[in-house]
């Protein structure tokens, strides 16, 4: 099958949309499947483009990591691709792409399917600061419903996703399909390797989060629960490794609670040479958003054997279960810390938890995945 996928974000932009077709598509392509994908252009290329039409796009002025794809010009380049066989356009964001999308596979009489990789409703008013946070709501359900009404079929990651978009009045014909894990994900890191290059002590107890530094993912909760922790265990440092617009917010906050020798700020990680020593080297990995739609990161902490303590909402409901690798908090920050330091205090309960969060965390694999995917485009096509 030739697929083409549209998306408002692609490496170099590291997020979870990017994450998602990343691995979709070299699964897809082992299976013997074509993949192609219009992105904006960076200006600073990802590993391998040949598969990838970029598009010229411009800076947008409220999130300076993102970049909007320039429609018109986005028209253009795509014009050699109605002369390409494709059977299915596969739209990943809500934004130019999923307007381009939906004018692609009319011009070329094929469906068309959305991936609703991102619970808008709760993360617009970081975006909209000067409207009211109830007309943001309003505004991201009526545009969410029109959007996955126009197309022929939605992929949700997670079932209180789709529980939601349903609740929204989405009709459209919809299955949830959560993005997969790699093999590269399971290959054991270098965590005594990792510690000795960031200067942490080998004993030293570690809580780690891994993820975009943004509002929405409610990192500010885990620097006052990391507050309560350092209570009982003076030495405990937080490792967050990501960046984002909440960076600079989080050190100061950081600052005034008295953490600065309790955080340490990393940046983003190279997926391919030390994501792996990172999970690997923490003890606990630690997690309180509540707008996932699926949270692969805590997969990827799990695969490399360490548990985790998470708040359960929206989509890391659907993978996260009490015992089964994680333990489940509230969002209350000495309720948390104490399931922290379960861990902590008893390092064998922790490897136990961590072995069992490996043996679950195989249960989510890629390639299963992609042909759940591949079933689904063949529904969609088979339906039309």
């Amino acid at each position: 099958m030739k697929i083409l996928f549209l998306s408002d974000v692609y490496f170099p932009r590291i997020n979870g949309v990017s994450t998602s077709i990343h691995t979709f598509r070299e699964q897809l392509a082992a299976q013997g499947h074509e993949v192609h994908l219009l992105a904006p252009d960076y200006y600073s290329p990802s590993d391998d483009e040949s598969w990838i039409t970029r598009v010229p796009s411009y800076y947008l002025m409220f999130d300076p990591e993102d970049r909007l794809m320039r429609y018109r010009r986005a028209l253009s380049v795509s014009a050699h691709l109605r002369h390409e066989d494709y059977d299915i356009v596969h739209v990943h964001t809500p934004f130019a792409a999923h307007y381009l999308g939906l004018r692609l596979a009319r011009r070329l009489g094929i469906p068309c399917v959305e991936t609703y990789h991102t619970f808008f409703e709760d993360y617009m008013h970081h975006y909209l600061p000067l409207l009211p946070k109830p007309l943001t709501r309003v505004l991201a359900r009526r545009l969410s419903r029109s959007q996955c009404n126009a197309v022929e079929a939605v992929i949700a990651p997670s079932q209180p996703m789709l529980d939601a978009l349903r609740g929204y009045g989405v009709s459209s014909p919809a299955e949830v399909i959560p993005t997969g894990l790699q093999e590269h994900s399971f290959v054991p890191g270098d965590g005594p390797g990792f510690r000795r290059r960031y200067g942490i002590a080998p004993d030293r107890p570690v809580m780690l989060y891994v993820g975009r530094v943004a509002h929405e993912k409610n990192i500010g909760f885990l620097l006052r629960m990391a507050l309560q922790v350092k209570h009982m265990r003076p030495d405990i440092m937080l490792v967050l490794a990501g960046e984002g617009p909440a960076l600079e917010q989080l050190r100061k906050e950081a600052q005034a609670l008295g953490l600065q020798d309790n955080t340490l700020f990393l940046g983003y990680l190279d997926r391919k040479t030390e994501l792996n020593d990172c999970y690997r080297m923490a003890d606990v990995f630690v997690f309180s958003s509540l707008t996932e739609t699926q949270g692969l990161v805590l997969l990827e902490a799990m695969a490399q054997g360490v548990p985790v303590v998470a708040v359960a909402e929206m989509g890391t409901k659907s993978i996260l279960f009490e015992g089964q690798g994680a333990l489940i908090a509230p969002q209350d920050e000495k309720v948390f810390a104490g399931r922290v330091m379960e861990l902590l205090n008893n390092p064998e309960y922790r490897h136990a938890l961590g072995e069992k969060a490996h043996g679950y965390a195989r249960h989510w694999s890629a390639y299963h995945m992609a042909e759940r995917m591949m079933q689904f485009y063949r529904k969609v096509i088979a339906g039309r």
